[in-house]
């Protein structure tokens, strides 16, 4: 079956001690000032992604250092282009492959190798200049082989493990936000009071926005969807599981206790 989870990451100017950061501080150049413009406060934007792999076994042809061929990306959330958001990703491969920092330029950000076995990928995301001036970094344990033991391996159905995440920039600069405000990668929070947005920047060619989306990427068909709904139906499960387990453990206290009296007073 396939594995999914969810959080959340904001791109912030300074580090904070609390919520999920970037690792990788950069010094904010004074060309990116420059490029940035004015700061709308009190303003949100946010991404949601999904970043995964896929992994398909080989079957009568797997030898032994190839087992599976497998494929690494980052996709929009609905498989829109993020390519309006993000500028390059490089993903940071197990040290016995050649080239072992692979660096994408260019939608769809995904990578496709073949090997034999599973190990943790660096993904580092680098935004365009008007977006935030700091990389990213996720990390994703490339799974192979199914989570049931008793599963058997098929050459037709692979392995994928999903992670959903939204990407937050606080404070955008008005000229991301003129960029991106029609784009459905990208979701825009009510606005505050008497702000008003800054005219859209007309939308680049067609067909080579169609280029970064992932809607008909051949792997799309393996593709997991996720929602908000999903999510909390997720975090309802989760509770409800929770709650069953400490209501067990009180009973089997309540057990010991009792236990433990009986042979108290059969000891006076």
């Amino acid at each position: 079956m396939p594995n999914t989870s969810s959080s959340k990451k904001h791109c912030q100017d300074q580090p904070q001690l609390s919520g999920p950061i970037p690792k990788s501080h950069m010094a904010k150049s004074e060309e990116n000032k420059k490029n940035s413009g004015k700061k709308l406060k009190d303003v949100e934007i946010s991404v949601p992604i999904v970043y995964g792999n896929i992994a398909f076994w080989l079957g009568k042809k797997a030898s032994e250092y190839q087992s599976h061929k497998w494929t690494i990306y980052v996709r929009g959330a609905s498989n829109e282009d993020l390519g309006v958001i993000i500028k390059r990703v490089v993903f940071q491969l197990h040290s016995s492959f050649n080239n072992p920092m692979r660096v994408v330029d260019a939608p769809p950000f995904e990578l496709s190798e073949a090997g034999w076995g599973e190990f943790e990928i660096a993904i580092t995301l680098y935004f365009h200049s008007d977006v935030c001036d700091k990389p990213l970094n996720l990390y994703h344990h490339l799974k192979l082989y199914p989570e049931d033991e008793n599963s058997s391996m098929s050459t037709k159905k692979p392995v994928v493990v999903e992670l959903y995440d939204e990407i937050v920039f606080p404070d955008p600069s008005e000229a991301f936000l003129a960029r991106v405000q029609n784009h459905p990668a990208v979701h825009l929070p009510r606005l505050p009071a008497g702000l008003t947005l800054p005219p859209p920047i007309p939308v680049e060619d067609a067909s080579k926005r169609r280029k970064g989306d992932t809607k008909d990427n051949p792997l799309s068909q393996w593709f997991l969807n996720f929602s908000e709904a999903d999510e909390l139906l997720q975090l309802a499960a989760a509770r409800q599981q929770v709650q069953a387990h400490i209501s067990k453990l009180k009973r089997q206290i309540s057990l010991i206790e009792g236990q433990h009296k009986q042979l108290k007073s059969s000891d006076q």
